[in-house]
């Protein structure tokens, strides 16, 4: 009898390892399903992995499907993938053996539709506006008149020819232009890496420092304009230290750029017209401006000139105004002399009232030499009285203190003489010393007021016989005896006739002869 067990187990299906089975289920996916485009939404995406190379699913509200993209594939996509992006992925489905799933090897990628990217935009918007990058406040204005030029655009489009042109009609200066891509997936780079490039020149370099910065592309759909919505070209406008004009696309077209940006300009043309003004009319300008400043200059004379006239003939003329002035001068001038004669006479009446003479300052001076004898004379015997007067009343109150009192007054007298004694000497010479400082004193009045300093000086003082001084030639007769005073001697002599001339002959007072005149 056979074994059930054994012949249920017989069969005719053909029987295959699991590598075989893996790789048949392989090869009928990727036959099948060689080529497809998935619409789907990005999830778990976390940028590309270390080897390059990026893993994440595509999703909707059902299902889920793995999804890879090879390092070599990542740097030709249009669109990088970003976390909940709604995509169509390109690509070919394929199994892997490893984990018994299956996945899509991404080709290329690009969002579902305009709608997927006004989101995208609008996320980066809302992320970037909660930064403050498009707060006006940090927006800056454009120099009025600038140097340099710095366009970040196309070098061969028309919308570089149209700047040119516009600049060059209506103010002509430096423009340096930085070529880049302004459509595909290498635009965001290109362009953040020339706004960059102009902040890193050096002013006063070989390549000169723009003043402002253009950038500038012509019109063109949402997913031409792409380029211009990168984060990066954004962030690279709002930290450029150069004032930057955002040129993208026509009036209706709104990029990232145009938010971050100083000034946003409708056309490229729209740009190159803010940026420079119109050189012909800042000509016109200065020309009005200076025929107003001539003609406010003119009318500002002609009325200050007009003023002048009314003040002048409203103030007196310079006679009126001198007149009185030249009135007291006059009058103070014929006062003068009278004044100047009259003090000379008083003061002159008034030296004689002094009646100084050199006998009474010797006079004087002989008096005030007496008295400081007289006093110092008397001064020991004024100090002799005066102890001998301390002394009695000691004496008499002697009797009536006691020893130690007694002591102590003998002491305290003591002290008193001797403080007395020494204010006596200092009081002596004190006096001394005032004495003499006013004897010297009156010695040199006595020498500045004598006459013999005017014989010094070459004069000489002529007396009659009786002693009297001749004061006037008028006075003297011929034959009268004269004494004749210089200043190192005297001589006789006796006057003659000037009709005469007779010959002096002057001998001196001292030999004892007279002098005669011949």
């Amino acid at each position: 009898m056979s074994d059930p067990m054994k012949s249920d187990s017989r069969t005719n299906a053909a029987e295959y390892t699991v590598s075989e089975i893996s790789g048949a289920l392989k090869r009928t996916v990727e036959d099948v399903f060689g080529h497809v485009r998935v619409r789907g939404e990005i999830s778990g995406y976390r940028g590309p992995h270390s080897s390059g190379h990026a893993y994440f699913a595509l999703k909707d509200d059902r299902a889920r499907l793995d999804a890879v993209v090879w390092k070599g594939t990542m740097s030709r996509l249009k669109f990088l993938p970003e976390e909940g992006m709604e995509v169509i992925a390109t690509g070919r489905l394929t199994t892997y053996p490893g984990k018994s799933n299956y996945q899509i090897v991404i080709d290329s990628i690009e969002p579902a539709g305009a709608g997927a990217l006004m989101a995208l935009l609008e996320e980066r918007k809302r992320r970037l506006a909660a930064e403050g990058l498009f707060d006006p406040s940090r927006k800056r204005k454009l120099p009025f008149m600038p140097r340099v030029i710095g366009v970040v655009t196309s070098p061969t489009g028309a919308v570089i020819r149209d700047i040119i042109h516009r600049i060059a009609d209506r103010f002509p200066l430096t423009i340096i232009v930085w070529p880049v891509r302004v459509q595909g997936e290498t635009t965001g780079a290109e362009v953040s890496a020339a706004i960059a490039g102009f902040n890193r020149l050096a002013p006063g370099g070989p390549i000169p420092r723009p003043d402002v910065l253009i950038v500038a592309r012509g019109g063109g759909s949402l997913e031409d304009l792409w380029g211009f919505n990168d984060e990066a070209v954004a962030r690279a406008a709002a930290a450029s230290a150069i004032p930057l004009i955002s040129a993208v696309g026509h009036e209706t077209d709104w990029t990232l750029i145009d938010f971050v940006a100083d000034i946003r300009a409708p056309t490229p043309t729209g740009a190159a017209e803010l940026a420079v003004p119109v050189k012909a009319e800042m000509e016109s300008r200065i020309a009005n401006l200076s025929a107003r400043l001539q003609g406010a200059v003119v009318r500002l004379s002609d009325h200050n000139r007009q003023a002048l006239r009314a003040a002048s003939r409203a103030l007196p003329s310079a006679d009126q105004l001198l007149a009185l002035p030249r009135r007291r001068f006059d009058e103070a001038a014929s006062r003068l002399g009278r004044a100047l004669t009259a003090n000379t006479e008083k003061k002159r009446a008034r030296y004689r009232g002094l009646r100084l003479s050199p006998s009474l300052l010797t006079r004087r001076v002989t008096d005030a030499r007496r008295r400081t004898d007289r006093a110092s004379d008397r001064l020991p015997n004024v100090f002799l009285a005066l102890v001998r007067l301390r002394r009695s009343r000691f004496d008499r109150d002697a009797a009536r203190v006691s020893p130690v009192a007694l002591i102590r007054r003998k002491r305290m007298l003591a002290e008193t003489v001797s403080a007395l004694g020494r204010r006596a000497d200092q009081a002596a010479d004190l006096a001394l010393e005032r004495a003499g400082s006013r004897l010297a004193q009156a010695w040199r009045l006595a020498d500045t007021l004598s006459y013999h300093s005017v014989l010094a000086r070459g004069f000489a003082v002529v007396k009659d016989a009786e002693g009297a001084i001749v004061k006037r030639a008028a006075s003297v007769s011929t034959g009268d005896v004269l004494d004749i005073e210089f200043a190192d001697g005297k001589v006789m002599a006796v006057a003659g006739s000037a009709a005469a001339r007779p010959k002096l002959a002057l001998r001196d007072k001292s030999g004892g002869g007279q002098g005669s005149l011949f």
